[in-house]
Protein backbone atom coordinates (compact mmCIF):
# COMPACT_ATOMS: atom_id res chain seq x y z
CA UNK A 1 0.00 0.00 0.00
CA UNK A 2 1.35 3.56 -1.12
CA UNK A 3 1.85 5.59 2.27
CA UNK A 4 -0.68 7.62 2.92
CA UNK A 5 -0.05 11.54 4.38
CA UNK A 6 -2.90 13.13 6.76
CA UNK A 7 -2.33 16.73 8.13
CA UNK A 8 -4.71 17.17 10.91
CA UNK A 9 -5.57 21.14 11.61
CA UNK A 10 -7.51 22.42 14.29
CA UNK A 11 -7.45 24.82 17.63
CA UNK A 12 -6.74 23.39 21.07
CA UNK A 13 -10.01 22.01 22.95
CA UNK A 14 -11.07 20.72 19.32
CA UNK A 15 -9.92 17.29 19.97
CA UNK A 16 -7.08 17.32 16.89
CA UNK A 17 -4.99 15.06 19.17
CA UNK A 18 -8.03 12.56 19.88
CA UNK A 19 -8.74 12.51 16.21
CA UNK A 20 -5.13 11.74 15.76
CA UNK A 21 -5.18 8.81 18.26
CA UNK A 22 -7.77 7.28 16.17
CA UNK A 23 -6.75 7.61 12.61
CA UNK A 24 -3.28 5.95 13.94
CA UNK A 25 -4.69 3.38 15.66
CA UNK A 26 -7.06 2.30 12.64
CA UNK A 27 -3.97 2.25 10.38
CA UNK A 28 -2.38 0.08 13.42
CA UNK A 29 -4.75 -2.23 13.89
CA UNK A 30 -4.90 -2.82 9.93
CA UNK A 31 -1.53 -3.90 10.30
CA UNK A 32 0.40 -0.79 8.73
CA UNK A 33 3.15 0.89 9.63
CA UNK A 34 2.42 4.52 11.38
CA UNK A 35 4.24 7.32 12.25
CA UNK A 36 2.43 10.65 13.65
CA UNK A 37 3.95 14.23 14.85
CA UNK A 38 2.23 17.07 16.96
CA UNK A 39 2.67 20.58 17.16
CA UNK A 40 0.41 21.93 20.02
CA UNK A 41 1.30 25.55 20.29
CA UNK A 42 -0.36 27.46 22.29
CA UNK A 43 -3.10 25.14 22.57
CA UNK A 44 -4.43 25.23 26.14
CA UNK A 45 -5.31 28.90 25.24
CA UNK A 46 -7.11 28.19 21.96
CA UNK A 47 -3.75 28.10 19.52
CA UNK A 48 -3.20 26.38 16.35
CA UNK A 49 -2.79 22.42 16.94
CA UNK A 50 -0.98 20.63 13.80
CA UNK A 51 -0.77 16.77 13.69
CA UNK A 52 0.84 14.79 11.06
CA UNK A 53 -0.54 11.15 10.44
CA UNK A 54 1.22 9.03 8.15
CA UNK A 55 0.86 4.83 7.38
CA UNK A 56 1.62 2.30 4.66
CA UNK A 57 3.72 -0.64 4.13
CA UNK A 58 6.48 0.92 5.25
CA UNK A 59 7.13 4.91 6.69
CA UNK A 60 10.08 6.29 7.61
CA UNK A 61 9.24 9.89 8.66
CA UNK A 62 6.81 10.96 10.95
CA UNK A 63 6.22 14.85 8.96
CA UNK A 64 4.81 15.45 5.94
CA UNK A 65 6.08 17.77 3.47
CA UNK A 66 4.75 20.61 1.78
CA UNK A 67 1.93 19.40 -0.86
CA UNK A 68 2.59 16.35 0.08
CA UNK A 69 0.03 15.90 2.15
CA UNK A 70 -3.27 13.73 0.46
CA UNK A 71 -5.84 14.90 2.76
CA UNK A 72 -5.94 18.07 5.02
CA UNK A 73 -8.76 17.75 7.86
CA UNK A 74 -9.66 20.87 9.03
CA UNK A 75 -11.17 20.98 12.46
CA UNK A 76 -11.77 25.03 12.02
CA UNK A 77 -11.70 27.02 8.67
CA UNK A 78 -9.04 29.57 9.48
CA UNK A 79 -6.52 26.88 10.80
CA UNK A 80 -7.33 24.60 7.67
CA UNK A 81 -6.64 27.50 5.01
CA UNK A 82 -3.57 28.18 7.07
CA UNK A 83 -2.30 24.61 6.24
CA UNK A 84 -3.60 24.16 2.99
CA UNK A 85 -0.50 24.38 1.04
CA UNK A 86 0.19 21.62 2.61
CA UNK A 87 -2.07 19.23 0.39
CA UNK A 88 -0.96 17.62 -2.55
CA UNK A 89 -2.22 18.65 -6.03
CA UNK A 90 -4.36 15.80 -6.61
CA UNK A 91 -5.09 15.54 -2.51
CA UNK A 92 -8.36 16.89 -1.23
CA UNK A 93 -9.35 19.28 1.80
CA UNK A 94 -12.37 18.43 3.93
CA UNK A 95 -12.76 21.17 7.01
CA UNK A 96 -15.03 22.40 9.67
CA UNK A 97 -17.44 25.62 8.68
CA UNK A 98 -16.95 26.10 12.25
CA UNK A 99 -15.04 29.59 13.12
CA UNK A 100 -13.46 29.83 16.12
CA UNK A 101 -11.64 33.60 16.83
CA UNK A 102 -8.03 33.26 17.19
CA UNK A 103 -6.88 35.39 20.14
CA UNK A 104 -5.72 38.45 17.94
CA UNK A 105 -9.17 38.69 16.75
CA UNK A 106 -11.00 38.42 20.06
CA UNK A 107 -8.62 41.12 21.44
CA UNK A 108 -9.76 43.49 18.32
CA UNK A 109 -6.18 43.43 17.17
CA UNK A 110 -7.10 41.65 13.75
CA UNK A 111 -10.05 40.86 11.81
CA UNK A 112 -11.24 37.21 10.99
CA UNK A 113 -10.64 37.00 7.18
CA UNK A 114 -13.09 36.42 4.90
CA UNK A 115 -13.49 34.45 2.12
CA UNK A 116 -11.70 31.28 3.89
CA UNK A 117 -14.60 29.69 1.34
CA UNK A 118 -13.55 30.83 -1.95
CA UNK A 119 -9.74 31.56 -1.21
CA UNK A 120 -9.18 27.61 -0.08
CA UNK A 121 -10.35 26.02 -3.23
CA UNK A 122 -6.68 27.65 -5.08
CA UNK A 123 -5.22 25.05 -3.09
CA UNK A 124 -6.86 21.42 -3.82
CA UNK A 125 -9.19 20.51 -6.82
CA UNK A 126 -11.50 18.77 -4.15
CA UNK A 127 -12.46 20.83 -1.36
CA UNK A 128 -15.29 19.58 0.81
CA UNK A 129 -16.84 21.88 3.65
CA UNK A 130 -18.80 19.96 6.53
CA UNK A 131 -20.74 21.77 9.02
CA UNK A 132 -19.07 19.27 11.71
CA UNK A 133 -20.66 21.79 14.77
CA UNK A 134 -24.47 20.94 13.86
CA UNK A 135 -23.85 16.93 13.29
CA UNK A 136 -22.30 17.02 16.26
CA UNK A 137 -25.64 18.98 18.11
CA UNK A 138 -27.46 16.62 16.04
CA UNK A 139 -25.28 13.32 17.66
CA UNK A 140 -25.64 14.85 20.98
CA UNK A 141 -22.56 16.73 22.13
CA UNK A 142 -21.10 19.53 20.34
CA UNK A 143 -17.64 17.90 21.20
CA UNK A 144 -17.98 15.36 19.18
CA UNK A 145 -17.38 17.61 16.05
CA UNK A 146 -13.99 15.90 15.82
CA UNK A 147 -15.01 12.26 15.63
CA UNK A 148 -17.55 13.79 12.71
CA UNK A 149 -14.54 14.47 10.78
CA UNK A 150 -12.88 11.24 11.65
CA UNK A 151 -15.86 10.08 10.06
CA UNK A 152 -15.68 12.03 6.95
CA UNK A 153 -12.69 11.08 5.98
CA UNK A 154 -13.23 7.48 7.03
CA UNK A 155 -14.88 7.54 3.57
CA UNK A 156 -11.66 7.53 1.69
CA UNK A 157 -9.67 5.84 3.44
CA UNK A 158 -9.35 1.79 3.00
CA UNK A 159 -10.75 1.01 6.36
CA UNK A 160 -13.94 -0.96 7.09
CA UNK A 161 -16.45 0.61 9.87
CA UNK A 162 -15.83 -2.34 11.93
CA UNK A 163 -12.19 -1.60 12.53
CA UNK A 164 -12.97 2.23 12.63
CA UNK A 165 -15.81 1.08 15.82
CA UNK A 166 -13.81 -1.19 17.50
CA UNK A 167 -11.04 1.40 17.82
CA UNK A 168 -13.51 4.06 18.93
CA UNK A 169 -14.88 1.81 21.60
CA UNK A 170 -11.26 0.83 22.44
CA UNK A 171 -10.00 4.39 23.40
CA UNK A 172 -13.05 6.02 24.58
CA UNK A 173 -14.23 6.14 27.75
CA UNK A 174 -17.97 3.59 27.87
CA UNK A 175 -20.33 6.51 28.59
CA UNK A 176 -19.24 8.54 25.01
CA UNK A 177 -18.63 5.48 22.65
CA UNK A 178 -22.41 5.65 21.75
CA UNK A 179 -22.44 9.62 21.25
CA UNK A 180 -19.33 9.29 18.98
CA UNK A 181 -20.32 6.33 16.96
CA UNK A 182 -23.09 8.41 15.67
CA UNK A 183 -21.18 11.51 15.07
CA UNK A 184 -18.59 9.46 13.18
CA UNK A 185 -21.43 8.05 11.39
CA UNK A 186 -23.01 11.64 10.39
CA UNK A 187 -19.76 12.69 9.43
CA UNK A 188 -19.04 9.71 6.95
CA UNK A 189 -22.73 10.58 6.00
CA UNK A 190 -22.08 14.16 4.86
CA UNK A 191 -19.04 13.43 2.33
CA UNK A 192 -21.12 10.36 0.83
CA UNK A 193 -23.58 12.97 -0.78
Amino acid sequence: MKTINILLAGVGGQGVLLASQILTRVAMAAGLDVKQSEVHGMSQRGGSVTSHVRFGDKVYSPTIDDGAADFVLGFERLEALRNAHCVASDGKILYNTMRINPSTVASGVATYPEGIETTIKDYARDVIAIDGLGLAKQAGNVKSANTVMVGAISSFLPFDDALWAAQLREILPAKLVDLNLKAFELGKKAVAG
